[in-house]
């Protein structure tokens, strides 16, 4: 039996209460997450990051003592090299995003947000630590997987004609839940599409490259097209 891999630990830094416990909500519902702790200001993140040694840390910016960049430099500082860091924040000026960029934030989530851009990134950080876990050396494919899963944006930009980005994010959703392909059916009943319109949004995902196909035979008619997440 295959050993089975540790939870990724996260930890959750936000100066309001209600907003760090929904976070910590989210981290919870998604399979191979584990909360290890939620505060409330920089010194108390600086503190948890070296008691509690998460594998991620969700950064608010504005805290009330030291802001987030402020406790994003110091972890750096203080050697936290593996540590990801997922800045959540309404700050949008490019100082601010600059700076998160330099000291190492592998993602940047500005609020307000749907909560599934978070699950997905929480997603990408995982794929792509799984990936560094193993000691083999990368292939040029499996290093633009790891850099592509932490910086490649949803693929909801420039959707065509007719494709809606929130249902974009749905379908992206449900398909990432299903480790096994499955039909353009089977997607969009658990997704609450007709079949017709889930097999549009598969076929563009398709065409990005981040959904692959295969054909399932049945006893008479045309084979059914599969389709399985890879993105990630």
């Amino acid at each position: 039996m295959a050993e089975q891999e540790a939870p990724v630990r996260v930890l959750v830094v936000d100066d309001d209460f209600m907003v760090a416990r929904l976070h910590a909500e989210v981290v919870r519902g998604l399979d191979g997450f584990e909360v290890v702790g939620s505060v409330h200001t920089g010194r108390a993140a600086v503190d948890a990051v070296s008691e509690l040694r998460p594998d991620v840390v969700l950064l608010d910016v504005y805290l009330p003592d030291v802001s987030g960049i402020g406790v994003l430099e110091e972890l750096r500082a203080a050697g936290h090299a593996g540590l990801d860091v997922i800045m959540i924040t309404a700050a949008r000026d490019t100082e601010t995003v600059s700076r998160a960029l330099r000291f190492g934030a592998v993602h940047y989530l500005v609020k307000p947000f749907a909560l599934t851009d978070l699950t997905d990134r929480l997603r990408q950080v995982a794929a792509a630590r799984r990936r560094l876990a193993h000691e083999a050396p990368l292939a040029q494919a499996d290093i633009d997987r790891v850099f592509g899963a932490v910086r490649a944006p949803a693929p909801t930009r420039a959707l065509p004609k007719g494709l809606s980005e929130p249902t974009m994010r749905l379908v992206v959703s449900r398909l990432r839940e299903q480790e096994d392909a499955e039909s353009a059916s089977e997607i969009g009943d658990r997704a609450g599409l007709a079949r017709v319109s889930a097999r549009r949004y598969l076929e563009h995902l398709v065409t990005l490259g981040w959904v692959e196909v295969s054909l399932r035979y049945g006893a008479a008619g045309r084979p059914e097209r599969l389709y399985r997440w890879v993105r990630d």
